[in-house]
C-alpha cells in the first residue's frame, strides 16, 4: 500500500534530495522570521496609535500594511511549501507555489511603491519571485516520462494543425483561442503596435501634431495596450460568441479598471502623470472616463469578433519549426526593454528628486544615456514630479 502522505500520481517522480533540503531551509527560515515579522507588525502599529506616522501619507500607510499581511502571508506559505516538499508531496507542492508566484508579485509591486526598481528590497523580492516561478513550473504534478511523452504528442498534434492553419485554438471547445504563453506573448506585441498606432492617429486627428505616445524606450510599443488586449482576451476567451453587448461591457470595464491602476501606480511609484482626464465627462479622478471607457468596450469588441481570428492567421504564418526559437528571442527582448524602462524611469524621479546616487552599474548606465532630455523627449506625454510619489 502506497503512503498516503505520498500523491499516487508522484509515487515514481519523487522530489529531488535537493528540494527537500530547500524545503526543510523554508521550513526553517519561516519559522525564525515570523516573530521578527511579528514584532515589526506590532512595533508599526503601535507607532501609528502614538502618531509617530503622522507624517506619511494615506497611500505610504496602506501600502506598508499591504506589505506586512503579505509578507507574514508568504512566511508561512513557505513553511507549508517546505513541509510538502519534505514530505515528497509534489502536487501539492506545486499547488503552493503557483499561491507564493501571486504573493510575490502583490510584494513585489509594493517594494517598488515603497524603495522604488533600484533597490535592495526590490531586488530580494524579485529574485524570490523568480524561484517561486521556476518551482510552480518544475513541480508540475505529471510524470516525467508522461510530460516527455505528452511534449512529443504536443510536437506532432501541432505540426498538423499547422500544416491545417488552425494552430492556437482551444481544441476544448472551452474557449476560442488556447491560452498558452505563445499566443499571451504574441497577442501582447500586437496590441502594443496596434494601440500605439490608434492613439497617436488620435491624438494626430484631435489635437493635431506628432505627438511620440510609446511607452517603452525602444520601439514602437505601448505596453498598456498590450496588457490590456491579453486582459480582454483572457477574460473572453469563453464568451468569444456572447451578445455584442456583453462582450463590449466587460471590456470598456478591463480597459478603464486597467488605465485606471496603471495611471495611479505610475504616480505613486515613479511620481509620473502619463495622462489626466480631469475635468472630462464622468472622469473617475483623472485616470479614466467615460469616453475612454467607451473606447476600450469597442476596441474590444473589435478585437474579439474580428481581429483575433485574422491574428491567428498572420501567427500560423510563422514556420513551425521557427516558433519557439523566434518567440524566446522576441520575448527576452520586449522583457529587457520593459525591464531598462522602469530602471530609467526610477533613475529618472531619482535625479529630479535628489535621491539617485548612481551607485550600480544599471543606475550608472541609464543617467549617461538616458537623462532627463532624453526622457522628456522619449515620453512627451508623461510629465514627472516626485512629491506625488509615496516613497519611504
Amino acid at each position: 500500500m502506497l503512503d498516503q502522505s505520498i500523491d499516487p500520481v508522484d509515487a515514481n517522480d519523487r522530489v529531488p534530495i535537493a528540494l527537500r533540503v530547500f524545503g526543510a531551509l523554508a521550513i526553517l527560515n519561516g519559522v525564525v522570521s515570523i516573530p521578527f515579522q511579528a514584532f515589526i507588525i506590532v512595533d508599526s502599529v503601535i507607532a501609528f496609535q502614538s502618531g509617530e506616522m503622522s507624517g506619511l501619507s494615506i497611500v505610504s500607510l496602506v501600502t506598508a500594511g499591504v506589505a506586512g499581511l503579505f509578507a507574514t502571508a508568504s512566511l508561512v506559505l513557505s513553511i507549508v511549501l517546505g513541509a510538502r516538499l519534505f514530505r515528497n508531496q509534489r502536487r501539492w507542492a506545486g499547488r503552493i507555489a503557483n499561491i507564493l508566484v501571486a504573493v510575490g508579485i502583490v510584494l513585489l509591486l509594493t517594494t517598488v511603491l515603497q524603495h522604488g526598481i533600484v533597490s535592495f528590497d526590490t531586488l530580494a523580492e524579485t529574485i524570490t519571485l523568480a524561484v517561486n516561478v521556476v518551482l510552480s513550473g518544475y513541480l508540475d504534478p505529471g510524470l516525467s516520462e508522461e510530460r516527455r511523452l505528452q511534449r512529443k504528442l504536443r510536437d506532432m498534434d501541432e505540426r498538423a494543425d499547422a500544416q491545417k492553419g488552425v494552430l492556437g485554438r482551444d481544441k476544448s471547445g472551452a474557449g476560442y483561442i488556447a491560452l498558452n504563453f505563445f499566443n499571451l506573448f504574441w497577442i501582447f506585441v500586437i496590441c502594443c503596435v496596434g494601440g500605439l498606432i490608434i492613439e497617436t492617429i488620435y491624438h494626430f486627428v484631435v489635437f493635431g501634431g506628432y505627438q511620440d505616445r510609446a511607452g517603452l524606450l525602444f520601439g514602437p510599443f505601448s505596453p498598456i495596450y498590450g496588457i490590456g488586449g491579453a486582459l480582454v482576451t483572457i477574460a473572453l476567451n469563453r464568451f468569444y460568441r456572447a451578445r455584442v453587448a456583453v462582450v463590449f461591457v466587460v471590456s470598456a470595464v478591463i480597459g478603464g479598471a486597467f488605465e485606471f491602476f496603471v495611471s495611479w501606480f505610475m504616480e505613486v511609484a515613479f511620481g509620473v502623470t502619463a495622462w489626466d482626464y480631469s475635468g472630462t465627462f464622468l472622469n473617475i479622478d483623472g485616470r479614466t472616463n467615460l469616453q475612454f471607457m467607451l473606447m476600450w468596450g469597442v476596441l474590444g469588441l473589435f478585437w474579439v469578433r474580428l481581429l483575433l481570428p485574422r491574428m491567428l492567421e498572420l501567427v500560423n504564418r510563422i514556420p513551425w519549426n521557427w516558433r519557439y526559437s523566434l518567440t524566446t528571442v522576441f520575448a527576452a527582448l520586449m522583457l529587457a526593454n520593459c525591464g531598462l524602462t522602469l530602471v530609467s524611469l526610477d533613475c529618472w524621479y531619482g535625479r529630479l528628486a535628489g535621491t539617485n546616487h548612481d551607485e550600480t552599474f544599471i543606475e550608472q548606465f541609464c543617467n549617461q544615456h538616458f537623462d532627463d532630455d532624453f526622457m522628456k523627449n522619449r515620453f512627451q506625454s508623461m510629465s514627472i514630479d516626485p512629491a506625488n510619489a509615496a516613497r519611504s
